[in-house]
């Protein structure tokens, strides 16, 4: 494994620290700083971007993204524990890392960073959907971030880039196409962490859409809740959930009735949410 810095190798921080990873926080440590560079140049040039990463634990890939050149990292981090393995690697890069004690679901992201900014991260597994759903759902748009490299377990990762003919298509998929341009760029076998999850890991790039379809993110979330949550149903039983007539909502759509939730594209559930939107009015 090649030496990217002079700090300590990942594992003789995380002894020294007794940072045992805790399964109550979904922290499973990434220990080959090859792979974290790779992650790091995923995210393209860095020396004029500011880079929000979310859990950085002992900071194998914030010592990545800061060796990669990454004109500053903005690191949230909830465990107490890592702060001052975190603060030894701000020492080593003076001005270029701002830790953050706090908690990312509670944090106003937005209002940490400016200018170019990139999120890079190795999400914990238990928050990761959550932080993505809501990025994608923020307001306005184009948003805060010009791009992401997010790391989730591989199922995960296979339901945000899914498209109607894919079997993983879901609320995510709708999500992430509607708003983003996703693919997933490789994946990262469980022997790699500390402690080895079960499942294998995929690292997924999403670069938002300047100019995509326009509706309500809250309407397109809850229409596609109400679809999916039924999803071997059809169309007009699985949105009555909605509170509205259900065939004149597909009318309006252009959606047969016996159509099902997995068989509408992106488009198809934008107009969905109008038709919603149009019914309240």
């Amino acid at each position: 494994m090649a030496a990217i810095d002079d700090l300590p190798p990942l594992g003789e921080v995380i002894r020294a620290h007794g940072l045992a990873p805790k399964k109550a926080l979904g922290q499973n440590f990434l220990l080959d700083l090859n792979l974290t560079s790779k992650i790091a140049r995923a995210a393209g040039p860095l020396e004029e971007t500011t880079v929000l990463e979310v859990g950085p634990g002992p900071g194998g890939l914030t010592r990545a993204l800061l060796a990669a050149g990454a004109k500053r990292v903005v690191a949230i981090e909830r465990d107490e524990r890592c702060l001052a393995a975190l603060a030894e690697i701000a020492a080593r890069y003076p001005g270029r890392l701002d830790v953050v004690a706090a908690d990312a679901l509670e944090t106003d992201m937005a209002a940490l960073v400016s200018g170019d900014v990139a999120i890079v991260a190795n999400l914990p597994y238990n928050v990761g959907t959550a932080l993505l759903v809501g990025w994608l759902e923020g307001e306005p748009w184009p948003p805060w971030w010009s791009r992401a490299v997010l790391m989730f377990q591989r199922e995960v990762a296979e339901r945000i880039v899914a498209t109607e003919a894919d079997d993983a298509y879901g609320r995510l998929g709708v999500l992430a196409g509607w708003r983003t341009e996703a693919r997933i760029l490789f994946d990262i076998a469980p022997q790699a962490f500390t402690p080895p999850p079960k499942v294998t890991s995929s690292v997924v790039r999403l670069v938002p859409r300047t100019d995509p379809l326009s509706c309500a993110a809250a309407l397109l979330s809850r229409v596609t809740a109400a679809a999916f949550g039924q999803r071997r149903k059809m169309l007009r039983q699985s949105l009555k959930s909605l509170g509205a007539d259900t065939a004149a909502l597909l009318a309006a759509a252009g959606i047969a009735e016996t159509r099902r939730a997995e068989e509408i594209p992106v488009a198809g559930f934008v107009a969905l949410a109008n038709a919603l939107a149009a019914a309240r009015r």
